[in-house]
């Protein structure tokens, strides 16, 4: 009876010990903007926002120290961050409702992932645990992009003798400029005609 019993506690032993190993491996590519996700419930590849042009998404290895179901940072407007997993201060990785941003950065550091695949991370994470990797390095597209867009409105401002402020151009709702279009390029939107960008 002895040995049956500390069998089954040998088996059952080493049976918590590789269940609590277990944990899901999450890899964030800042240059192809894509997260690897590897569990037990199996491997998944979505695409991601991490940090635009003026900010940072840090780049090492984590773990999560705290996760919440819902999250509104005090930093940015009171933002909604669902299904947000914190790794490293304020940065998380979360669920964005700006989903036609995803695979490109957009973010103020944090990593945004449409909701439905944040929500079944934050599944992951609550009953596995979690490693983090970031690595690479943002697209340079994006660095130049936000030269280009400063070296525009300072050229702009030379030009017309005038401190540049995109606000006041905004188009009006029925006029030549959609507002969607505006707001992608406020800078190159806004000049008058016959200005040329360099």
């Amino acid at each position: 009876m002895r040995g049956i019993l500390s069998t089954c506690v040998i088996f059952c032993g080493c049976f918590a010990v590789s269940r609590a190993e277990a944990s899901v491996s999450i890899g964030i590519d800042l240059t192809s903007q894509t997260m690897h996700v590897r569990s037990a419930s199996g491997s998944y590849d979505w695409p991601v926002s991490t940090a635009r042009s003026g900010y940072r998404t840090p780049r090492g290895s984590y773990h999560p120290y705290q996760l919440q179901r819902m999250h509104y940072s005090r930093k940015y407007h009171m933002s909604p961050m669902p299904y947000s997993i914190f790794f490293a201060g304020g940065y998380a990785i979360h669920g964005t409702y700006s989903t036609g941003s995803l695979g490109r950065p957009a973010s103020h550091g944090c990593i945004r992932l449409a909701p439905g695949n944040a929500a079944a991370l934050y599944h992951m994470v609550q009953s596995e645990g979690a490693r983090i990797t970031i690595s690479g390095s943002p697209p340079r597209s994006t660095y130049y992009a936000g030269i280009h867009r400063r070296r525009a409105a300072a050229t702009y401002a030379a030009a017309y003798g005038q401190r540049y402020n995109p606000l006041s151009y905004v188009p009006g709702r029925n006029g030549p400029v959609a507002v969607r279009a505006w707001q992608t390029n406020p800078v190159a939107r806004s000049a008058p005609q016959g200005f040329f960008w360099p």
